[in-house]
């Protein structure tokens, strides 16, 4: 059974994933197109770190970084032979939820044009592009995106 909870990046199979998310990276761009954040800053307190497990099989790792104004979706990664089960899509619901909670109702994040599997998923999740925001820097390689959350309906008792 799947579950996605909060999760500390430093424990072994968060680890691990983000690890190997981070080779891909610096296999596929060069230093300067990378934006990924390491351990420590993922431990930092405007951080909240998920991670999708089966028992005790890490399957997906990600974070919502609160910002002014909005969150941004970072370390988004799903381990292989986890692909193509929905790790990622109740992740990202897992992160909706985490932006909701805290009255965030936009939420940005900056992938690649080469990351085609990633822009599928954002976009069938209501992510549509934009322009540059925050600290990054103009480049050739990265996409931004943006979802504006709608609020969670109050029930009346």
């Amino acid at each position: 059974m799947l579950i996605v909870e909060i999760a500390k990046p430093s424990s072994p199979g968060p680890r691990a994933l983000l690890e190997q998310s981070h080779a891909m990276m610096r296999d596929l761009f060069p230093p300067e197109d990378n934006y990924f954040l390491d351990l420590e800053e993922l431990c930092g307190p405007d951080i909240r770190f998920y991670a999708a497990r089966d028992g005790a099989e890490t399957l997906g790792t990600g974070a919502l970084a609160l910002k002014r104004g909005y969150a941004e979706v970072k370390s988004m990664f799903t381990s292989e032979a986890a692909r193509g089960r929905g790790v990622a899509a109740a992740i990202l619901r897992a992160l909706e939820d985490e932006a909701r909670g805290e009255d965030i109702t936009v939420l940005r994040l900056e992938t690649a044009e080469a990351l085609d599997a990633a822009i599928r998923l954002y976009e069938r999740h209501g992510f549509a592009r934009r322009g540059i925001f925050g600290d990054y820097r103009p480049n050739a390689t990265s996409v931004f995106m943006e979802k504006i959350l709608s609020p969670v309906a109050v029930q009346n008792g």
